[in-house]
């Protein structure tokens, strides 16, 4: 063969290589563009809020009736035919009133840490969403339940450094099952002081009374300021006078057992920095403080113990809105950062997504009161979408990948039709939204006829009864499945079918963002 013909033929073979390699790129670059998630794109600009979605404006109708179930005191307007007044006479040993407030769960204790914890989410949701509850008139129910817990709040703290923490003995509380208006057993009171410290319940009570603070601004000024004034007070005493209230009360340990306060002193700080305007409180978050307790970089889950989650996505709104002054501020970006890593971990196609959720794509962690988490994260999740939404901040990026608002929103959405119904049970974890709900409910004042005559140790035929309860505890969350998805609903699984007062405040957050279409994000004060 001569040289010409050896030419053409490596000339030949060169074009086959090329097409070859130009075929083989071309299917990497298709199989990339089929697996890597789309570029998110904003929709349009947010404004009042649009069309209510029937389904969570019936819910979240729902569950604002729980507060009223679980109110305590001389009960106003009371429209629960099976509640009535009860406690009448607690505080009354340090001569104080502290008949108002909340009962936690299904018992009858007063538990002042996750009931400031329902404030604080409380507040929030109606100054994110107040508008929004508004389009089915749910705002006033949310103002008035809020204050029926802030009002016992302000009679718990009758001293600068001196905070009631705790009505009744949960031993003597949990040996009887009878109606709270029946109750005879001592309800003795527990506080925290100087010599005793509670860094952790009196930061988030300051957090709830300076969230609120906010909320009554406009409506009521005196009653603002008086939140204020404690607000501020609880702060310096958390601070000042540093310890667990797990360590200086041990038996609250198996109710509500803090497992830090660092948490809570950001989360105060956070919220006073947003109802003062005060400098000193954005330094607190972002100086050494936010050193020693922010744990940036590391994302962890909302819940009435650990408010990290939360105070990051609250400091981001001020990254997002507000003065250069402050939104330039490195700590502060650090905590945008981890706001996004949070959330980041919630979408289920992220690179850095959690694997803590079950089949159906239930955020699950904890096998009690499983429901708390990914209501709470879903709250977070729509929140920092509006946040995203109203800065038109069109994407964030999970470990290189592209998410959008929507993306945030559609995972809360998940959440919330799960709760819903949208499960393997085909059952709604809100009782009495849709045909099929909890029946046995793990809760006294439902299980007990409002006419019964009941003592402290006869009502427990009630507790063990096979009829489906005789009320019906309108909007409590239950406490949820397990990890396989299972609901086991007898009034003894307190683990799955105990409602609980934490738990309805943020089903009540995430509902009200849900409502209606996104709605632009407006200044707290």
């Amino acid at each position: 063969m001569g040289e010409g013909s050896k030419s053409k033929g490596f000339f030949g073979w060169f074009l086959v290589l090329l097409v070859m390699a130009v075929i083989a790129a071309a299917v990497v670059i298709t199989v990339k563009k089929k697996t890597q998630h789309p570029e998110p794109k904003l929709g349009p600009v947010p404004g009042p809020p649009g069309a209510v979605e029937k389904k969570y404006g019936d819910a979240l109708k729902l569950a604002m009736q729980f507060f009223d179930i679980q109110k305590s005191g001389k009960l106003v307007d009371n429209e629960i035919s099976w509640r009535g007044d009860s406690a009448l006479q607690d505080g009354n040993e340090a001569e104080i009133d502290l008949s108002k407030g909340m009962y936690d769960a299904g018992d009858h204790m007063k538990f002042g840490f996750p009931m400031a914890f329902t404030g604080t989410v409380l507040s929030w949701a109606i100054l994110e969403y107040g508008d929004q509850m508004q389009t089915v008139n749910q705002l006033k129910p949310a103002q008035d339940s809020l204050k029926w817990i802030t009002d016992y709040l302000v009679n718990a703290h009758p001293l600068e450094n001196v905070l009631y923490v705790q009505v009744g003995d949960p031993e003597l509380d949990h040996k009887c099952w009878d109606r709270p208006e029946a109750m005879t057993m001592k309800r003795p009171l527990t506080q925290v002081n100087a010599s005793s410290p509670g860094t952790d319940v009196a930061a988030e009570t300051a957090a709830a009374l300076a969230s609120a603070s906010l909320v009554f601004k406009s409506a009521n000024s005196t009653y603002s300021s008086l939140l204020l004034k404690h607000a501020k007070e609880l702060f310096t005493f958390a601070d000042k006078h540093r310890g667990s209230y797990s360590e200086s009360i041990p038996e609250v340990q198996n109710y509500y057992n803090s497992t830090g306060y660092g948490d809570e002193l950001l989360w105060a700080a956070s919220w006073l920095y947003h109802a003062t305007g005060d400098q000193s409180y954005f330094n607190y978050v972002t100086g050494q403080n936010g050193i020693d307790f922010a744990n940036w970089g590391s994302p962890t889950w909302f819940s009435w113990d650990n408010k990290l989650a939360g105070t990051q996505v609250l400091l981001s709104r001020i990254s997002f809105f507000g003065a250069k002054g402050s939104s330039n501020s490195e700590n502060l970006h650090n905590y945008r950062k981890t706001a996004e890593a949070v959330v980041c971990g919630l979408l289920p196609k992220s690179p850095t997504a959690t694997s803590s959720r079950t089949d159906s794509g239930l955020i699950w962690v904890s096998e009690w009161n499983s429901l708390q988490h990914p209501v709470a994260s879903a709250f977070l999740a729509v929140v920092y979408s509006d946040y995203l939404f109203t800065s038109r901040t069109s994407k964030i990026s999970c470990n290189g990948d592209s998410y959008g608002p929507s993306d945030l929103r559609k995972f809360a959405i998940s959440q919330a039709d799960y709760v819903l119904g949208n499960n393997p049970m085909k059952m709604s974890y809100l009782v009495g939204y849709g045909d099929k709900y909890p029946e046995y409910v793990h809760h006294r004042g439902a299980s007990i006829p409002a006419d019964a005559s009941t003592n402290c140790s006869d009502g427990w035929k009630w507790l063990t009864s096979t009829d489906r309860n005789p009320n019906v505890a309108l909007g409590g969350l239950v406490g949820g499945p397990f990890f396989n998805e299972t609901y086991i609903d007898s009034r003894n699984n307190s683990m799955q079918t105990e409602p609980s007062t934490y738990n309805g405040a943020l089903m009540v957050g995430l509902l009200s963002g849900l409502v209606t279409t996104s709605s632009v994000v407006q200044s707290f004060v």
